[in-house]
């Protein structure tokens, strides 16, 4: 029942000090003058128009970044390595957005129109493309041109000239980092535009509670669950023979197996695998289905069924 901005937390003298202090120093041996400043608020974003970096506020306390891993099983964000790429990543929509890059028609011909439909939940990436750097996990710069500019900037603060040029030699993606390094160099030699602290869903100011705040995070990833698929659940359990144990038994011994493997290999947060099976299970106990003999059979049935509904919701929104 508590407010989010009654928790009081702030980044000054929290987990996210540190890092926020390296994403300073790399930014200062780059020569750059613009250090953006970052709040907290209910997710990773920089908001538009704004040299700003928003970060989720479960990040700023151990408390509410076990809260966040209870209610969502992940904490995105939440190790000092996925923080720092993440931070590298905002700053690079900051930048542009201080500078206007993606506003030239060069930025445009390298990485594409920003006016093209932002659909960054159901992209269709291409795995072994060289066009990307790969910083994010599910090759995330293909998700838009803006997300492209980003990651490879995020990219190119992260490794030095010597490391970027070896690790993507042969790349077209080189191109593009080579293209951050020439505007870079332009900015270099300018002073940072005015400020633009326009803050988008300001923690401190937030008056939804934790439960309703945490409601809606949970439905905005559990809204497209599909509907039972009695017919796919009968063709994998056929072989059960009544008296063994129990489909749902063995689905819930399995769960936290399959859901990790599932996840590993399909990128998907773990919320939603970790629904999916737990509807399955419901399903498979209402359809009064028994587990077949065959248990190293099952598990492979099960994890690639599991793995072709959520490879298919990555790309379509659906899970069908």
């Amino acid at each position: 029942k508590l407010r989010i901005c009654d928790l009081h937390v702030e980044i000054a003298g929290s987990e996210l000090q540190p890092p926020m202090a390296q994403l300073s120093e790399e930014l200062e041996r780059r020569g750059l003058n613009l250090k953006p400043a970052s709040y907290l608020a209910d997710e990773w974003f920089s908001p538009e128009g704004s040299a700003l970096i928003a970060v989720p506020f479960y990040l700023a306390h151990p408390r509410l970044k076990q809260l966040e891993l209870h209610q969502m099983l992940v904490v995105e964000g939440g190790t000092p390595q996925a923080c720092m790429q993440l931070l590298r990543h905002e700053c690079g929509h900051a930048y542009d957005h201080a500078y206007e890059f993606s506003k030239r028609k060069e930025w445009v011909d390298i990485f594409g129109s920003p006016d093209l439909e932002y659909e960054p939940e159901t992209y269709r990436p291409r795995p072994y493309s060289k066009s990307f750097v790969q910083h994010l996990p599910n090759w995330y710069a293909q998700a838009h041109p803006d997300e492209d500019f980003a990651e490879t900037f995020a990219v190119w603060l992260a490794l030095t000239p010597e490391e970027w040029s070896r690790q993507y030699r042969g790349w077209k993606a080189l191109d593009k980092i080579q293209y951050i390094e020439t505007l870079m160099q332009e900015v270099r030699e300018k002073e940072p535009p005015p400020k633009h602290d326009r803050r988008i869903w300001d923690a401190s100011r937030s008056r939804r509670t934790l439960e309703k705040y945490y409601a809606a995070k949970r439905k905005l990833y559990a809204e497209d669950f599909p509907d039972v698929y009695d017919a796919d659940l009968r063709s994998i359990f056929e072989h059960g023979d009544r008296g063994e144990e129990s489909a749902a038994q063995l689905m819930r011994s399995m769960r936290s197996g399959l859901s990790s493997a599932v996840v590993r290999w399909t990128g998907q947060h773990k919320y939603v695998v970790d629904m999916l099976v737990r509807r399955l299970i419901t399903r498979t106990r209402e359809l009064k289905l028994s587990a077949p003999r065959d248990r190293a059979a099952l598990m492979m049935e099960l994890a690639s069924y599991l793995s072709a509904l959520v490879t298919n919701h990555l790309h379509t929104g659906r899970f069908k």
